[in-house]
């Protein structure tokens, strides 16, 4: 994955995608090879280094039960408030962080309960964009918001990604096309790799899996009429 790209990472559920993230922030350790960054295997890097430089965006967001503000902090322990309130803006949560109750001091509840869920996702982006790591692993944030939300989490991802290096473990095809590279997983496998326009001129996994996509895409609910009328 070459710096400051974007490289997808595709597959069915179960193929190996997470796996592969996991294995970048070193939660587990590889049995053969090895991963790098920078060129220095991640096995000769203390934990604090290798974390420094990765910033994770999940789809089911865990937030502390404290403030909205040392949530966001969570990122960068010694960030001044100018700081946290800048990366929220950039993040699209300034404005409902100020109608709580008392703004960056409301306590957002067990897990973040009080929030909704496109709230919750946002504050973790400003998190993320807070801590301001080279490299990005985003387990596709949108994937389960609802359109109101998701323009605003577009927004915040791409004020995120800038300049980054960005990991994407893609759900909905559509939202990849642009990456420099995909990877298709699957059987614990790379079993494809290339863009999006390679991959579909291939006819290989890749395309089986896009023309399945725009069929998904392309359902629609009939009356009861029509049906009773069939």
């Amino acid at each position: 994955m070459k710096e400051k790209t974007v490289t997808a990472l595709v597959g069915p559920s179960g193929g190996g995608k997470t796996t592969i993230a996991n294995l970048i922030m070193r939660f587990w350790d590889v049995s053969g090879g090895c991963v790098r960054i920078g060129g220095t295997d991640i096995r000769q890097m203390n934990s604090s280094d290798l974390l420094s430089k990765i910033s994770v965006v999940f789809q089911d967001v865990h937030l502390f039960n404290d403030t909205v503000e040392n949530n966001i902090r969570f990122g960068k322990p010694d960030a001044t408030r100018d700081e946290i309130k800048e990366a929220a803006k950039k993040a699209k949560c300034h404005d409902f962080i100020m109608a709580l109750p008392e703004g960056y001091n409301t306590i957002v509840g067990e897990n973040g309960g009080l929030l909704s869920g496109g709230e919750r996702q946002r504050v973790s982006i400003a998190r993320a964009i807070l801590k301001d790591a080279p490299i990005i692993i985003l387990d596709e944030a949108t994937a389960s918001v609802d359109p109101d939300n998701e323009m605003d989490i577009q927004q915040a991802i791409g004020a995120l990604i800038q300049e980054k290096t960005l990991v994407i473990i893609a759900h909905r095809l559509s939202t990849i096309q642009y990456a420099d590279q995909i990877l298709v997983v699957e059987n614990k496998q790379i079993v494809e790799r290339g863009t999006h326009e390679e991959l579909v001129n291939r006819n290989g996994r890749y395309a089986s899996l896009w023309e399945k996509r725009k069929k998904a895409g392309g359902w629609k609910l009939q009356s009861r009429v029509s049906q009773n009328n069939k």
